[in-house]
């Protein structure tokens, strides 16, 4: 059996990367992906280890998980290959082209970068359920957000509009609407990097924190909660980004819960319009609240509808788990 590396950062080492069964890491089934990608290159001859076990000289090829703080060396270049999963808005390093001269091929969602020669596409994989959630789970209530309590500082973040979102929705309808996530019972500072460190300061963070009603703290199952609601704000961490479609979208799909959904500019070449709400035909959250909350009942089945439909067809194999094995494998195996 081959050797081959695959570059993640501590938190994953030892293989964790792979384990189905570690309920922390595989949350909401999070590694599957990665543990078909092993699957998938077991089967062609290669033990794919995280580097703490094979070690980068030792291996066949590199597989890298986002743009590494160490570059690989010279003679390294033509067997290092790098998956590009997070933005600019999140990691800029990630677009620095000349750091992309260190791989021999690049994966990537970005539509703009995929050519076939030196850059693939790759989507955020999933482990597509046997059939969509909500069958016979009665929803109690109309509209729901899970995201965690972030800032950045970008022309095309959607951080803030997921605020915006919740401010609304406590203002004029919060009894319809529930939060979830990490750190809304917080404040976050931002800015320069003395005022960062003020977030340390858990106290502080929490005495500062504004009182949302709609907060009902974090969950361990997304699909557990969203199967309750007949929407969800599904925002992107940032828009306008072509191909950038993440897990966020498919959650709601899983559920059977219908997604509000604002982010990659060019969605519906992957994704027909049927199956979600495109927050961008709004011209407010009154706007936006009144269609939901006045939508007919044949109407929302409709979209549960083509959901389903999507979900078995040719257009969603992109977005498998096995999919994405197979592309990153076939690629990698045969350096080409």
């Amino acid at each position: 059996m081959k050797k081959a590396s695959f570059v993640i950062d501590g938190f994953y080492q030892q293989n964790r990367i792979f384990d189905l069964d570690d309920a922390v890491a595989n949350r909401d089934d999070f590694l599957h992906a990665f543990f078909s990608l092993k699957s998938e290159l077991f089967l062609l001859g290669y033990d794919l280890a995280t580097s703490d076990i094979n070690s980068i000289e030792d291996s066949e090829f590199v597989i890298y998980l986002d743009m590494p703080a160490a570059l690989p060396s010279a003679g390294a270049r033509s067997k290092s290959y790098l998956l590009i999963f997070e933005s600019e808005i999140i990691r800029p390093d990630n677009w620095d082209l000349d750091r992309h001269k260190y791989f021999s091929k690049v994966f990537t969602w970005n539509d703009e970068f995929v050519d076939g020669l030196r850059y693939f596409k790759m989507n955020f994989s999933h482990k597509f359920p046997e059939r969509i959630g909500g069958s016979g789970v009665e929803k109690n209530k109309l509209c729901a957000l899970i995201a965690g309590n972030k800032k950045v500082s970008h022309p095309l973040e959607l951080y803030s509009e997921r605020v915006s979102a919740i401010n609304w929705f406590e203002k004029n309808h919060v009894d319809d609407f529930d939060l979830y996530g990490i750190g809304w019972d917080h404040y976050r500072f931002s800015g320069m990097k003395l005022f960062r460190a003020l977030n340390r300061i858990k106290p502080l963070t929490r005495w500062l924190a504004p009182r949302l009603r709609s907060y009902k703290g974090m969950v361990v199952r997304k699909k557990d909660v969203l199967e309750k609601y007949k929407f969800a704000i599904c925002y992107e961490n940032g828009r306008d980004i072509p191909g950038y479609i993440t897990e966020k979208i498919f959650d709601c799909f899983f559920a059977g819960c219908v997604p509000v959904y604002w982010g990659a500019n060019n969605v519906r070449e992957h994704i027909p319009e049927g199956c979600f709400i495109d927050r961008t035909q709004f011209s407010s959250y009154e706007e936006l609240y009144d269609f939901m909350v006045n939508m007919p009942d044949d109407q929302y089945s409709e979209y549960i509808g083509n959901i389903e439909k999507f979900l078995i067809s040719e257009r969603a194999e992109q977005f498998r788990s096995d999919n994405f094995a197979r592309t990153v494998s076939r690629i990698v195996s045969n350096g080409r």
